[in-house]
C-alpha cells in the first residue's frame, strides 16, 4: 500500500473501515497510471489500475458505458450462474433498464448471502458517468433524473461495502455530473490529480526501454525531466517521446520548458495560456520602491518562508502603464511559469465551471506558479447573478474567491490581477487573504521621466541617440506619458527611420509633434486616483503623483 498513489490509499481506507462503498472518481481520469505489479511496475488505464490494483479480490467487475453497455470484464462464469442474467444482457443497451439490472444483481448477491450460500462479491465501474447522468439542472427528464436517482441510491446503501461490493463513477469533471449523484453525502468524492513528479519519473523509468533514443540524454538520472515535465499528463509524456524516439531526436535539457509548454497547453485545450517568461525586474523602468518590494517577497519565496507572502498582487493603473509587462518581469525574476487564464467561459450550462475545475487541477499539479488574470474586473466574474447569464458570473465569482482564499496554496500559486478599474473588482476577491497587496501603477509624471522613457525605447528598437541633443525633445514631451503611448512613438520613429524619410532626431521631434493622445487626460487622472485609493502602502504613491489624483 505503500507503493499507491495518494488517492488509491485513501479508497482502500475509506472501504475498507465501512465509510462508504461508492466513489466518485473524477479529474485526470483519461490518464496513464504506473501499476505497482509483482511483476514489476506497468503503465495502464485508470480501468487497468482499479482491477490489477484496487479490485483483484472481487469475483465479478462490471463496466458500464453509453457505447458498449454492460460488460462483464472479470468473473464471467459466476456472472452466468444469475437466473436473470438473459434478460439483464437483452437491455445492456439501455442506460435505465441496465442500471437497474446491476442492482438486481447487487441484491441477488446480498440474497444468496441471506440463505447461508456463498455470495460474489462485485464491483461495478460506470465509465463516462458525466454522458449517463449529465448535469442538467432543473431538467424535466424523467429518465435521467431515474438514473441518477438509481445510482444515488447505490451510495445511500449503507450495506454496500458490508455485503462485499463497490461502486466507482468516473467522470472528467465533478461539474459536468448530475447533482443527484455529485450532492450525496454518502458518496467519497476523490480527485486524481495529474501526476506528481516521483510518478513522473516512474513512468520514464517504465519508458526507457521502448523510448531508448528519446531518453538517451538522461540515462544518468530522469528526476529532473520529470520535475520538469510536472503539469503534463503520463499520456501526452508517452506520445511525445514515442515520437522523439521514432525521429531519432533525444530529449534535452533546453527543450523541456517549450515541450511542457506545449503538452500543457494542448491538455487544456485552449482553457489557459502557459508562459515561461523570459524578462526580469532588471527591465522594468522606475518604480523603485515596488522593485524593492518584490524583491523582497521573491526572496522569501525562494528561501521557503511561505508564511511571509502574499496571496496575491493587485497590479492598478491607467490603461498602457505596464501592467501587464510588471507580471512578466515579477515572474521571470521568480523563476517560475506563468498562467494565464483564457477562455475557460461556455455558454453551456456548467461547462465553464467544468472548465475552471479542470484549470485548478492543473495549478496544483504545476507545483509553484503565478496565476496572471488581465482585465481582472471582466474576468472574475461578479457577486450578484446577472439575468443574461443564467447565474454563470457569480458561480465563477465563487469558485474563484474560493480557491483565492485556500492558505495551504500560499507559496505555491500566486494570483496578480491587473485591472484599470479595481473599482469594478468586487471587494471580497481584492480583501486581504486573497490579494493582499496593491500596487499602484502611474505614467511619466514629469516631462523629464517621460523623454527618458521614450529614448529608452527608441533605443531598444536600435535607433542611433549618439550625438542628438535630446533636451531639444523636452518641450514637446506630452504630460502623464503612459509606457503604451511611448512604445507607439517609438515605433512611429523607428519605421520613419526605416522608410528612409527622416533621420533619427527629426523622427523623433515629428511624432512628438503630431501626436495626439489616445485615451483622453481626464480618464487617466481619473483612472490614476482609483489605482491610488487602491494602494496598500503610501510609499508606492509618489510625492509628483498627489497634485494629479484624489483620494477621496
Amino acid at each position: 500500500m505503500d507503493q499507491l498513489v495518494n488517492w488509491a490509499r485513501r479508497v482502500i481506507t475509506e472501504y475498507e473501515s465501512g465509510a462508504t462503498g461508492c466513489f466518485l472518481l473524477h479529474g485526470n481520469i483519461n490518464d496513464q497510471f504506473v501499476m505497482p505489479l509483482t511483476e514489476g511496475a506497468q503503465l495502464g488505464r485508470l480501468q487497468d489500475f482499479l482491477n490489477e490494483i484496487l479490485l483483484p479480490q472481487f469475483d465479478v467487475v462490471f463496466t458500464y458505458d453509453l457505447g458498449y453497455g454492460v460488460r462483464v470484464e472479470k468473473g464471467r462464469e459466476v456472472y452466468d450462474e444469475w437466473p436473470g442474467r438473459d434478460q439483464a444482457k437483452a437491455l445492456s443497451g439501455m442506460a435505465l433498464p441496465a442500471i437497474r439490472s446491476l442492482g438486481q444483481y447487487l441484491l441477488y448477491a446480498r440474497n444468496l448471502s441471506a440463505m447461508g450460500k456463498p455470495s460474489p462479491r462485485i464491483a461495478i465501474i460506470l465509465k463516462q458517468a458525466h454522458l449517463i447522468v449529465p448535469a442538467m439542472p432543473n431538467a424535466l427528464n424523467y429518465e435521467l433524473n431515474a438514473l441518477a436517482s438509481v445510482i444515488r441510491s447505490w451510495a445511500s446503501d449503507i450495506s454496500l461495502q458490508d455485503h462485499g461490493q463497490v461502486a466507482f463513477v468516473l467522470t472528467d469533471q465533478l461539474h459536468n455530473l448530475h447533482p443527484l449523484v455529485t450532492q450525496n453525502p454518502r458518496v467519497s468524492s476523490i480527485t486524481i490529480p495529474l501526476p506528481e513528479a516521483k510518478e513522473l519519473q516512474q513512468a520514464l523509468q517504465i519508458l526507457r526501454p521502448s523510448c531508448s533514443k528519446a531518453l538517451q540524454k538522461f540515462d544518468g538520472d530522469l528526476a529532473l525531466p520529470a520535475e520538469r515535465l510536472r503539469g503534463a499528463t503520463i499520456s501526452s509524456v508517452e506520445n511525445m517521446l514515442k515520437q522523439r524516439h521514432y525521429a531519432n531526436n533525444p530529449l534535452e535539457n533546453k527543450d523541456l520548458s517549450e515541450l511542457k509548454k506545449q503538452l500543457v497547453e494542448a491538455e487544456c485545450e485552449g482553457l489557459i495560456g502557459f508562459v515561461e517568461p523570459k524578462r526580469s525586474l532588471n527591465d522594468y523602468l522606475g518604480m523603485p520602491d515596488v522593485l524593492e518590494w518584490l524583491r523582497n517577497d521573491l526572496d522569501l519565496w525562494k528561501n521557503g518562508h511561505t508564511q511571509a507572502l502574499p496571496m496575491g498582487y493587485l497590479f492598478c493603473g491607467p490603461v498602457g502603464t505596464g501592467k501587464t509587462f510588471l507580471a512578466e518581469c515579477l515572474a521571470g525574476e521568480a523563476g517560475v511559469p506563468v498562467v494565464t487564464l483564457k477562455n475557460f467561459r461556455d455558454r453551456w450550462v456548467g461547462s465553464t465551471e467544468a472548465n475552471l475545475e479542470k484549470i485548478f487541477n492543473l495549478l496544483h499539479a504545476l507545483g509553484k506558479c503565478i496565476v496572471f488574470v488581465d482585465e481582472a474586473d471582466q474576468a472574475l466574474g461578479q457577486r450578484a447573478a446577472a439575468s443574461s447569464d443564467s447565474g454563470v458570473s457569480s458561480r465563477v465569482y465563487s469558485m474563484l474567491a474560493k480557491k483565492m482564499a485556500d492558505t495551504d496554496n500560499r507559496g505555491k500559486l500566486m494570483w496578480i490581477l491587473a485591472s484599470s478599474r479595481p473599482d469594478l473588482i468586487e471587494v471580497d476577491l481584492k480583501r486581504p487573504g486573497r490579494i493582499d497587496v496593491k500596487i499602484p501603477i502611474f505614467p511619466a509624471i514629469s516631462q523629464k521621466e517621460g523623454l527618458n522613457l521614450l529614448l529608452a525605447l527608441c533605443k531598444r528598437r536600435g535607433l542611433d541617440l549618439s550625438g542628438i541633443d535630446t533636451d531639444e525633445f523636452l518641450k514637446d514631451i506630452p504630460g502623464l506619458l503612459t509606457p503604451g503611448a511611448a512604445e507607439a512613438l517609438s515605433v512611429k520613429a523607428f519605421r520613419m527611420f526605416k522608410l528612409g524619410k527622416l533621420g533619427t532626431a527629426d523622427a523623433i521631434a515629428q511624432v512628438l509633434a503630431e501626436y495626439r493622445p489616445a485615451i483622453s487626460p481626464v480618464v487617466i487622472r481619473h483612472q490614476m486616483s482609483l489605482a491610488a485609493q487602491e494602494s496598500t502602502e503610501k510609499k508606492f504613491i509618489p510625492d509628483e503623483v498627489l497634485p494629479y489624483i484624489s483620494l477621496t
